[in-house]
């Protein structure tokens, strides 16, 4: 907060120890004060960046890949609904059936295609091992992975450090009081003239705006930019310690916001969209076109699942054997198993996140 200085009562005193060191304690205070400003409006704009360029990244891929997106998720679900036909319409032995059974589950265990409810006489007929692995998928309520709810369950939970209630309550009291200050004195209703009306409706909009997101730093800078303030008798030692113990407090204040800020550019950068945009930057460096790269590997993972789906068809039409049929699709037996599946685990990752 600026600081208007009174006139000294003499210009012929001497300042006392005591005063000398107050005015060496304010001036630390005041530099520190200006250094966490710069710095929270600094990492403020990188975190706003960094979550524009996931906005902006998130929409180009969405309009770019979509098609092959939907493509992928419509293969899946008629994969889904062969098997649902298969146990429909054919006759199988009670190990024959578990046996088809337990391919259909091992195929979403692996990723290769998503996971989905059973009915109450599946999990009925299914063995008690079956049963274990799959108890967690009966709550999905979408394709591919966590739903939206879980996922913002855990970004809840991976919020910022933990901040003592004493200093939340003084935050909220400090931003309170200081908001209050910049509307007394901002308020359009408190002028009369056009021009100023308009000018304090325009400050008024950013003093809410930081007052509604709990922003004490960008509330301080409005202060500073139109240079509201108390006035400081620098010869008065009351005057200089109260100052020194209002700055002091503020910075405690500022200090938490600080490491707010880092930490949410850490949690943000950590997400699967984060991740996303920092591996485009790297891929952008090297010259690369991340989304035709990514369009390229959809492509070739829509051509496995293509085939593993009229692998399943050719089974439902009974134009192979079980004995045929649980020997798995050729894709499958020619592809390294775990590279396969380590790929199309991505895939449905960045599906969950870019389309559900």
């Amino acid at each position: 907060m600026p600081r208007k200085l009174s006139s000294p009562h003499s210009s012929n005193s001497t300042a006392s120890l005591a005063l000398s060191s107050l005015h060496i304690r304010l001036e630390a205070l005041d530099k520190e004060h200006q250094w966490l400003l710069k710095q929270i409006k600094r990492k403020r704009t990188e975190l706003n960046n960094f979550v524009e360029q996931m906005r902006s990244l998130a929409t180009d891929i969405f309009h770019r890949c979509s098609p092959s997106f939907q493509k992928v998720v419509d293969i899946d679900r008629e994969i889904h609904t062969l098997f649902a036909e298969i146990f429909a319409v054919r006759k199988f032995g009670k190990q024959s059936k578990k046996d088809v059974e337990t391919v259909y589950y091992q195929l979403q265990l692996a990723g290769i295609i998503s996971p989905k409810p059973r009915t109450d006489e599946e999990d009925e007929d299914e063995d008690t091992e079956l049963d274990d692995l799959f108890a967690d998928d009966e709550q999905e309520d979408g394709f591919f992975g966590e739903t939206n709810q879980e996922y913002h369950h855990y970004q809840a939970s991976q919020s910022a450090p933990d901040i003592p209630a004493k200093n939340k309550s003084d935050s909220a009291r400090k931003i309170r009081q200081t908001f209050l200050s910049l509307a007394e004195i901002f308020h359009p209703d408190k002028v009369k003239d056009d021009e100023t009306q308009m000018r304090h409706t325009e400050i008024m909009k950013e003093i809410n705006k930081a007052y509604q997101e709990g922003d004490l730093a960008r509330l301080l800078e409005i202060e500073q930019q139109h240079q509201v303030g108390e006035l400081i008798d620098t010869n008065s030692e009351d005057d200089l310690t109260r100052t020194c113990n209002r700055i002091e407090q503020q910075n405690e204040l500022l200090k938490t916001q600080y490491e707010k800020l880092k930490q949410e550019l850490r949690l943000v950068k950590t997400t699967p969209e984060g991740a996303m945009v920092s591996d485009c930057r790297k891929a952008v460096k090297e010259g690369i076109d991340p989304i035709t790269q990514m369009l390229a590997q959809v492509e070739s993972e829509i051509e496995v699942i293509t085939a593993i789906r009229d692998f399943v068809k050719k089974f439902r039409e009974q134009k192979m054997t079980i004995k045929e049929f649980l020997g798995g699709p050729e894709v499958l037996r020619h592809m390294n198993r775990q590279t396969m599946e380590d790929m199309l685990e991505e895939m449905f990752a960045e599906l969950n996140e870019i389309i559900f």
